[in-house]
C-alpha cells in the first residue's frame, strides 16, 4: 500500500510539475524593447501601414523602409544584426509600398503609391532603384507613365506566372470618375516596362486593400480585397485576370477587417487565413485614466467640445496631433490670440498654459470662420477645448481631476478560418482563439521554435493606457493558447495601436517584431525565448530559381519535418496597402531528429527539393 501511495505521489508531482513547464514555456516567450539596435526619430507621428522588410543591399540581413504618413519614406539599414538611424528617402505624402526587382538587373526595386491630396492632386506612382552601395535612384516614367491617381496600394505579384513581377497598383476612387475603376494591372513585358494590361474592378472608399494568397493550392496567386464592408475573394485565372469566388470560399460575409494573415497552424501544407476586425475611433470618443489622471480623446472633421476639464492654474497638453490644414491652428483664450510654435508642427505637438495668459472663452464662437483649436481657461480651476477642425485629431491633457469616460462595446471578433481544399471554415473558437475587440493587425511566426506558427495581434488599445499585444501560442495546431507577461508592450500617450511585422533581424534564429503605433513611435522588440528547450530552426534563404532566373518573390517553400508539412510564401505579410520581399524564410523545427526536407516552388512551376540535417543556421537555396 505504502509503494502504491508513492507512486500515485510520483505521478501527481509530474503532473503538477509538466503543467508547469507548459505555462511556463509560455511565461519564458518574452520580448525586450532595443534601443541601441534600432535608433528612431523620438517623435510622435501619424503612420501609414506595416513596416517593409527587404535585403535591399544585399548584405544577407533584412533592411526596413518605413512610413510616416505626410512625412516621407525612410529607410533604417541593417549592419550585422543593428539598425542606422532612418534616413529619408523620399518626403511628403506616401502610402502603399512596393518591392522586388521587376527589370532582372540584379538591384532591387521600390514602388512607393503617391497620396493625392484627399482628391486634389493626382499624382502617380514613383519607382526607385537600390544599389548594394546602398543609393537610391529615382526612375524615369515608363513610355506610357503609370496612372496618375489617388494612389493607395501597390503590390508585385507574378499574376501570369511567367517568371517576371507585374504590378497591382490601386487607387482611393475619386469621385469625378463617377464609379470607374482606378485600380489598374500592369503586365512586366520583359523589357523593364510596365504595360498596362487591364483593369481590376471598381473599389468604393477605402476598399482596395489586397491580401495575395494562393488559397486553392494551383500556384496562381489568388487576391483577398477588403476595406469596404464585406471581404472580397478572387481566384487568379493565371493571366492576371481574376474571378470573384466570394460566395464559393468564405463561410459567410466578413466585415470590419483590419488585416489578413496567411497562416499554415494545422501543417496540413495548404494556407489558412487570420482575420483582424475593428473600428476605428467614433468622433467624440474619450478615454480617462483615473492612476494617472491623462485624459485621451479622439475628435474628426466638424465641430467638437470637450466637458470643461477640472485641471487647475496649468495646463498640460500631450501629443496633440491633426495633420494639414489645422497642424498650426490654436487659438488661446478669449480674445482668440494664436499660440506660437517654436518648431516643426507635423509630429505631436506638447503645450503647457498658464491660466493668466488663456483667460477666457469666445461667448458665441463661430468655429467655422476661423478653423481650429480653441482653449480657454473658463474660472474655478476649469478649462475647455474645443473648435472645428477638417481631419481627425487627438490628444491627452495631463491633471485631469475627475473625468466620466462612456462604456464602449468590445468590438467585432477576430476570426481564424481553416483552409479546407480552398474553401474556408470558421475555427475560431474550436482553436480557442476567440478573442472580442478591435485589433488593428496581426502577423504570424514560429514564436518558440516548436514548428508551429504562433500568431501576434495589435489591439487598437485605449490612448492613455499601455497597449499590451495579444500573444496566442500554438499548441500542436490542435489549439491556440494566449500568453501573458510577454514583453511586447508600448507606452506612447495618445497613440492608437496600428501595424506590425516580424523579422529576424540579428539572424540568430528567433524571430522579432517591429511595431508601429498611430500617432506615436516606431518600435523593434527582441525575442528573447530561453533556447534551452532544445527547439532547433533552419532559415531558408530563397534566390531566384536556378534556371529560369525567376524572382524569389511569391515562391512557395515547404519544409517537411516530424512536425508536418510547413509552408510559407516568400514576401508574405498582413500590410494593408504595401508588399515587402523578406527572402529569409524561418522555421521552427521543435526537437525534430534526422534530417527535414525542402521544396521551393518559384512563381513560373520551377522546383527545388533538398534535405538536410543541418539545423540551427541558413541554407541558401537558388541563386
Amino acid at each position: 500500500m505504502a509503494s502504491i501511495l508513492s507512486l500515485f505521489k510520483t505521478i501527481l508531482l509530474s503532473t503538477v510539475i509538466i503543467v508547469f513547464i507548459t505555462n511556463d514555456l509560455v511565461a519564458q516567450t518574452t520580448f525586450s524593447e532595443q534601443f541601441k539596435a534600432f535608433p528612431r526619430q523620438e517623435k510622435n507621428l501619424r503612420k501609414w501601414d506595416s513596416p517593409v522588410s527587404a535585403d535591399l543591399d544585399r548584405d544577407g540581413h533584412q533592411d526596413l523602409l518605413i512610413n510616416d504618413h505626410g512625412y516621407g519614406i525612410q529607410v533604417q539599414w541593417n549592419k550585422n544584426g543593428a539598425f542606422s538611424r532612418p534616413y529619408d528617402i523620399i518626403m511628403g505624402d506616401i502610402h502603399g509600398v512596393a518591392v522586388g526587382d521587376f527589370d532582372s538587373d540584379g538591384n532591387i526595386e521600390v514602388v512607393m503609391s503617391r497620396g493625392g491630396g484627399s482628391g486634389s492632386n493626382a499624382r502617380n506612382a514613383v519607382i526607385f532603384r537600390v544599389s548594394k552601395q546602398r543609393e537610391f535612384t529615382i526612375l524615369p516614367d515608363f513610355k506610357i507613365p503609370l496612372a496618375f491617381m489617388r494612389g493607395r496600394t501597390v503590390a508585385f505579384t507574378d499574376g501570369d506566372n511567367d517568371g517576371d513581377l507585374d504590378l497591382l497598383n490601386f487607387a482611393f476612387p475619386a469621385a469625378s470618375k463617377k464609379g470607374a475603376s482606378e485600380n489598374y494591372i500592369y503586365e512586366n513585358n520583359g523589357n523593364g516596362q510596365l504595360i498596362l494590361n487591364g483593369m481590376f474592378e471598381a473599389s468604393k472608399r477605402n476598399g482596395q486593400k489586397i491580401h495575395i494568397v494562393d488559397f486553392n493550392s494551383d500556384n496562381t496567386s489568388d487576391l483577398i480585397v477588403y476595406g469596404n464592408r464585406q471581404v472580397k475573394a478572387f481566384q487568379g485565372n493565371g493571366d492576371l485576370t481574376y474571378t470573384e469566388m466570394t460566395d464559393r470560399v468564405f463561410p459567410y460575409p466578413i466585415d470590419h477587417i483590419t488585416s489578413i494573415s496567411q497562416i499554415d497552424f494545422d501543417n496540413d501544407g495548404d494556407l489558412d487565413l487570420y482575420i483582424s476586425r475593428g473600428n476605428e475611433f467614433k468622433k467624440g470618443q474619450s478615454f480617462y485614466n483615473e492612476k494617472t489622471q491623462e485624459l485621451g480623446f479622439f475628435t474628426t472633421r466638424g465641430e467638437f467640445q470637450l466637458d470643461d476639464l477640472e485641471v487647475g492654474e496649468i495646463l498640460t497638453l500631450e501629443n496633440f496631433q491633426s495633420q494639414w490644414p489645422n497642424n498650426e491652428t490654436f487659438y488661446i483664450g478669449e480674445a482668440s490670440y494664436s499660440y506660437e510654435f517654436t518648431g516643426e508642427t507635423h509630429s505631436g505637438k506638447d503645450i503647457q498654459l498658464v491660466n493668466s495668459n488663456a483667460f477666457g472663452f469666445p461667448i458665441h464662437p463661430k468655429f467655422k470662420d476661423k478653423t481650429g483649436w480653441y482653449i480657454g481657461y473658463v474660472g474655478n480651476q476649469k478649462w475647455r477645448i474645443a473648435g472645428y477642425l477638417w481631419a481627425p485629431a487627438t490628444g491627452v491633457v495631463h491633471n485631469v481631476k475627475n473625468y466620466k469616460s462612456e462604456t464602449y462595446s468590445n468590438g467585432p471578433s477576430d476570426v481564424l478560418l481553416e483552409n479546407r481544399n480552398g474553401i474556408f471554415k470558421d475555427v475560431t473558437k474550436k482553436k480557442n482563439i476567440f478573442h472580442e475587440g478591435h485589433t488593428m493587425a496581426s502577423e504570424v511566426a514560429d514564436i518558440n521554435n516548436d514548428g508551429y506558427k504562433d500568431l501576434i495581434v495589435v489591439p487598437r488599445g485605449e490612448m492613455v493606457f499601455d497597449n499590451e499585444l495579444l500573444l496566442f501560442i500554438n499548441q500542436a495546431g490542435k489549439s491556440f493558447q494566449k500568453a501573458t507577461k510577454h514583453g511586447l508592450t508600448t507606452h506612447d500617450s495618445g497613440a492608437i495601436g496600428m501595424a506590425i511585422g516580424v523579422i529576424d533581424y540579428n539572424n540568430d534564429g528567433q524571430v522579432d517584431v517591429v511595431l508601429a503605433n498611430e500617432r506615436g513611435k516606431w518600435y523593434l522588440f527582441k525575442n528573447n525565448l530561453n533556447i534551452s528547450n532544445n527547439n532547433d530552426f533552419l532559415t531558408i534563404h530563397v534566390g531566384k530559381a536556378p534556371k529560369k532566373k525567376t524572382s524569389s518573390l511569391g515562391a512557395v517553400v515547404k519544409l517537411k519535418s516530424c512536425n508536418g508539412i510547413q509552408t510559407h510564401v516568400v514576401g508574405s505579410s498582413s500590410s494593408q496597402y504595401s508588399q515587402g520581399l523578406n527572402n529569409a524564410v524561418h522555421f521552427g523545427l521543435g526537437n525534430c531528429t534526422g534530417p527535414v526536407s525542402i521544396e521551393v516552388t518559384w512563381s513560373n512551376g520551377e522546383k527545388t527539393k533538398t534535405s538536410t540535417k543541418i539545423k540551427n543556421s541558413t541554407l541558401h537555396i537558388g541563386e
